[in-house]
């Protein structure tokens, strides 16, 4: 083989390398998503979790395999920009019968950027903008299985159908029971006046349902005519056994809820994932590809899709970055462009003098609420290295805070701002600045949202660390969501205590304490002295959450957490679930009325 032989395949061989390393990660990633149905079925619920917090380092762990193997076999790193540009031709070939080819692009771009230097981050070296289309995909077994109510057998035998199809081995407590549940709820919707079933009438329902908690979610749309009406079902355990229908989502905006960065990811058996954001998306337009991506455990691919919408962004736009509203933090430094619905977060390289922490530390608690359950009340964040702004769009003022705060990490290359290390979140008002802001029934309801963000948290065993109302946010739905980790603990980590009393009264006067307070020392009656200075403030919370200032309420929290029972946490309205409605003998109007 002549010397120019040699050197033509080495760019096929990179192409042929990161292949084999895309399509052992989602080989991987396929199998934790099919156990899920039989983690379903089974009732291990511990497991669940550990899945899910398993497979989010798979891909990095794929990628870094890759990265040696290109290093040590092909040398990757002395490779010049000819061998790049070929190894990327070679790969868009190699994708065109590809089952993920939006997913594999991603990685290439991922193992690409670990070796190349960023100045090199063009669409020449890497997939800035997609080269393999994701329409018509074929996938076995197909994405989504379709329902015809007029020649089979009419609605309700179509919806039974539907869920037998699924085949899960446990068996249904009454699933005849549960369908005429959802008829009762759907007839409710219509309020008793049900269209009229068109010839072309049909029901499309994905083919894997979604996994998470406790819970799998039957995801589709009925279509009548020239009407759409998406839905979601959620099956549960009953808790003898067997499964049962638990509601119906009919509600484009519950539905929506159900994806939410603020709760953990899905699991579902996806050959083509595209095809499942494509449904998806038909019935949430609202709902960016990206976070539907990231929210069906592809966190890469939405990083990237998100990065090139903001891009997008970037182009359509003119306004400036600034500093985000609210009090400075004393760990992480807040930017904002204000025509885009998210946040900018760089850690400082000094931190105020009260917190006891590190880069590294702060890091591995962003990392940790990835792992967990959110249940709809911590934010989730897109991490990015060596990302690139344009310089034109920052103020000069916040280009000074940004050198003065975090020199480590921002870097000036004229026409871009390079940021070493950034996490991105969607943006919230502060809590402190609603209740400011807010009138008498505002600030009642977002007190009392903020107590049920600090129970739902303690009961999935995490403790927020500070509970000042500047780390929380009010989302546009009106929910209260954590968003500052730098103090986040697991619960069954921290020892909560009452004040002992002093030897002497003169002792509770003196501003010093009489007792030794360890680092895990946690005191709940202190809680009112920092929190509940205004007086509606107080008012609201001590209505709503007085237990929460008694020791009694985290120990309990902390004795369920470890005999190993797993909460249920419910991203629907208890008053929608068929035990609260149906089955407690509730009329469909009166369901309908909740």
């Amino acid at each position: 083989m002549s010397k120019s032989e040699v050197f033509a395949s080495v760019p096929q061989a990179i192409a042929q390398a990161m292949v084999e390393g895309f399509n052992k990660h989602y080989r991987l990633f396929r199998e934790s998503a099919s156990h899920a149905k039989e983690r379903f079925e089974q009732a291990r619920w511990s497991e669940v979790q550990l899945a899910v917090k398993e497979r989010i380092r798979y891909y990095d762990e794929r990628v870094a395999e890759c990265v040696e193997r290109l290093r040590k076999d092909l040398n990757a790193e002395s490779l010049g920009d000819t061998d790049w540009r070929q190894a990327k031709l070679h790969y868009i070939g190699m994708l065109v019968n590809h089952k993920q080819p939006e997913l594999a692009e991603t990685f290439f771009n991922s193992v690409t950027t670990k070796i190349l230097h960023h100045t090199y981050f063009t669409n020449q070296f890497i997939f800035f903008r997609p080269a393999i289309s994701t329409e018509f995909i074929e996938s076995d077994p197909p994405t989504y299985r379709c329902y015809y109510p007029k020649t089979g057998g009419g609605l309700r035998r179509s919806i039974r159908r539907l869920f037998l199809d699924v085949g899960w081995r446990r068996p249904f407590a009454d699933l005849d029971r549960d369908v005429d549940y959802v008829m009762r709820a759907v007839d409710g919707h219509f309020r008793g006046e049900w269209p009229e079933i068109e010839p072309n009438c049909q029901l499309k329902v994905l083919n894997s349902p979604f996994y998470r908690n406790k819970g799998a979610y039957v995801i589709g749309v009925a279509i009548n005519g020239h009407s759409e009406w998406p839905f979601a079902v959620p099956v549960v355990h009953d808790g003898h056994g067997k499964l049962m229908l638990d509601a119906i989502l009919l509600q484009p905006g519950l539905i929506s809820l159900l994806f939410s960065l603020s709760r953990a990811y899905f699991m579902a058996d996806m050959e083509v994932p595209s095809g499942y954001v494509q449904f998806l998306r038909e019935i949430m337009p609202n709902k960016p590809r990206s976070e539907l991506y990231t929210m069906l455990g592809l966190g890469k691919q939405g990083k990237n899709m998100f990065y090139r919408d903001l891009w997008h962004h970037l182009r359509h736009s003119d306004d400036q970055f600034i500093e985000a509203p609210g009090i400075r933090g004393m760990v992480m430094h807040v930017f904002m462009l204000p025509s885009y619905p998210y946040v900018f977060k760089i850690i400082r390289d000094k931190f105020g003098s009260s917190k006891d922490t590190t880069r590294e530390q702060v890091k591995n608690k962003f990392l940790l609420v990835k792992q967990v359950d959110r249940v709809g009340r911590m934010a989730d964040t897109l991490e990015f290295t060596e990302l690139a702004l344009p310089r034109t769009r920052f103020s000069d003022e916040l280009l000074a805070q940004l050198f003065e705060v975090a020199p480590s990490i921002v870097k000036d290359e004229g026409a871009n701002i390079i940021i070493a290390h950034c996490y991105i979140e969607r943006r919230m008002t502060p809590l402190n600045i609603y209740l400011d802001t807010g009138d008498d029934e505002r600030i009642d309801h977002a007190v009392h949202e903020y107590g049920n963000a600090i129970r739902e948290l303690a009961r999935a065993n995490i403790f927020p660390g500070d509970l000042l109302w500047k780390n929380f946010g009010v989302t546009r739905y009106g929910r209260v969501v954590f968003y500052d980790y730098d103090e986040i603990e697991y619960l069954t980590d921290c020892n909560f205590r009452r004040i002992p009393p002093a030897p002497y009264p003169d002792m509770e006067l003196s501003g010093e304490a009489w007792y030794s307070v360890a680092r895990n020392d946690i005191f709940p009656e202190e809680f009112a002295s920092f929190l509940l200075g205004k007086p509606k403030v107080r008012a609201a919370f001590i209505k709503y959450h007085r237990d929460l200032l008694d020791v009694e309420f985290w120990q309990r929290t902390q004795e369920i957490i470890r005999r190993g029972e797993l909460e249920d946490f419910f991203p629907y309205p208890e008053s929608m679930r068929f035990c609260n409605s149906f089955r407690a003998g509730a009329t469909a109007k009166q369901a309908l009325a909740v």
